[in-house]
């Protein structure tokens, strides 16, 4: 006899359900999973929802058993409008063949020839905040990262055009979890969506543009590109696909480059560390590939960063094959949701997971290596996170150039506070006092 017990939890409020603690709570996943473990019902955005923590429930959704999970089923309707019908919505045999006509754009060869201009552009940001001195620094990652982005990806020229691109997609971005699902023009919803056709309006203009004219960017590799049997992406599809490659390229990065810069100011000690090993390449030379493989320590403290701080709190899927796991059942038609910062610390795994200490990730310690998917910040399995080469790369190198110049003191009067929706952020934004060594 079948086991018929659904997890435990609670459904909350009739019709609006567990939704508003959902996205105001940041300790709505924690809670629960001390409260019932690592399966528990609840009910967000108009379904029934099932939340999983840690490595095991992890590698059963995104590796095991992800035949019974639909990520087109899982995500709340306002994504599937404001991104489109992009990889990120994509399932099965379809999800392969599109992603292996992105993957050459974003990793191997390509990624060499994108150094040159990720540090131009950081080096133009890092002259303009010597200048500032002081600033929010999360707006400016912001900037930076989106203006790496726009030029690799779209091949955008000019400062204005890069601006208003950037504002536009803060727009869309916040519509993300909007509870408001109407799309009248005065609700968050409603501007997101404004600002979603805007874009498309303009990857339009300019996907046709290489069409005629290819250049070295994202974008015409991926008009280039062709399958084992010829087919190449639709326009319909190179649109979606460059605004999901434009959103996911600077909207981690930012965070996860602005909570690296929060965690070296509260730990000098893991600053200088980090900076003794840039001393070692600061000879003159520029970066290649070979060289940031070499940097082992900043490896170590941008996988702590990932793991204290991931920039998005789990991910959403909808169960089209009802499954058992830890002897409950989850019946077809729920929507699933997998939890990462609770994952990354379990305490079995990770030693004090409270604190930040990249040394848990050294040779000798190699914590995330006692259990397979024990550090998901950027999701695992076969649809492990496509641009993680690319941001991993732009990560490095932007805090090289960093370590090796510059200093900075988190000024007062300030809340650091977590806010995890969207993206996760300080929530005044790291204001900071910035100088040169």
């Amino acid at each position: 006899m079948k086991n018929y017990q659904i997890p435990p939890g609670s459904f909350g409020l009739p019709l609006l359900g567990e939704t508003l603690s959902f996205v105001s709570d940041l300790k709505f996943v924690e809670k629960r999973y001390k409260q019932y473990g690592s399966i528990f019902k609840s009910h967000i955005f108009g379904r029934s929802t099932v939340f999983m923590v840690g490595p095991e429930a992890a590698e059963f959704v995104l590796s095991s058993h992800m035949d019974h999970f639909s990520w087109r089923e899982g995500w709340p309707n306002n994504f599937k409008v404001l991104l489109g019908e992009s990889l990120f919505l994509m399932d099965g045999e379809e999800h392969r063949r599109k992603r292996r006509l992105i993957m050459p754009a974003m990793h191997g060869a390509a990624l060499a020839n994108y150094i040159g201009t990720m540090e131009r552009i950081t080096e133009n940001y890092l002259k303009k905040w010597k200048q500032k001195q002081e600033f929010a620094w999360l707006a400016e990652f912001k900037k930076l990262t989106f203006d790496i982005a726009s030029e690799l990806l779209l091949g955008t020229q000019t400062d204005a055009e890069s601006a208003r691109l950037s504002k536009l997609f803060t727009t869309l971005t916040n519509g993300l979890f909007s509870i408001n699902p109407l799309a009248l023009p005065f609700t968050q919803f409603g501007k997101a969506i404004a600002a979603r056709n805007q874009i498309l309006e303009h990857v339009t203009k300019v996907i046709r543009e290489r069409q005629k004219n290819p250049t070295k960017d994202a974008l015409s590799l991926l008009i280039q590109a062709r399958d084992e049997e010829g087919n190449s992406l639709s326009e319909k599809e190179l649109i979606a696909q460059a605004v999901l490659l434009l959103f996911a390229g600077h909207e981690t990065t930012t965070s996860m480059l602005t909570w690296l810069c929060v965690e070296l100011a509260r730990h000098p000690e893991v600053m200088q560390r980090a900076r003794e090993e840039q001393m070692q390449f600061a000879n003159g030379d520029a970066l290649t590939l070979e060289k940031l493989g070499q940097m082992h320590y900043l490896d170590q403290v941008l996988m702590e960063v990932e793991r204290l701080h991931p920039s998005v709190g789990g991910g959403f899927r909808g169960v089209i094959k009802e499954f058992e796991f830890k002897g409950f059942h989850v019946p077809t038609g729920w929507q699933l949701v997998y939890a990462i910062p609770e994952t990354h610390r379990v305490p079995e795994i990770y030693s004090q997971p409270e604190n930040f200490d990249p040394d848990r990730f050294s040779p000798e310690r190699q914590e995330n290596k006692q259990r397979p998917f024990s550090l998901i910040g950027f999701g695992g399995g076969p649809r492990i996170c496509v641009g993680i080469a690319f941001a991993k790369m732009e990560m490095k190198i932007i805090a090289a150039h960093l370590l090796r110049g510059y200093q900075w003191k988190i000024l007062p009067n300030q809340s650091l506070k977590k806010v995890r929706i969207p993206t996760s952020r300080p929530k005044d934004g790291l204001r900071v006092k910035f100088q040169p060594l």
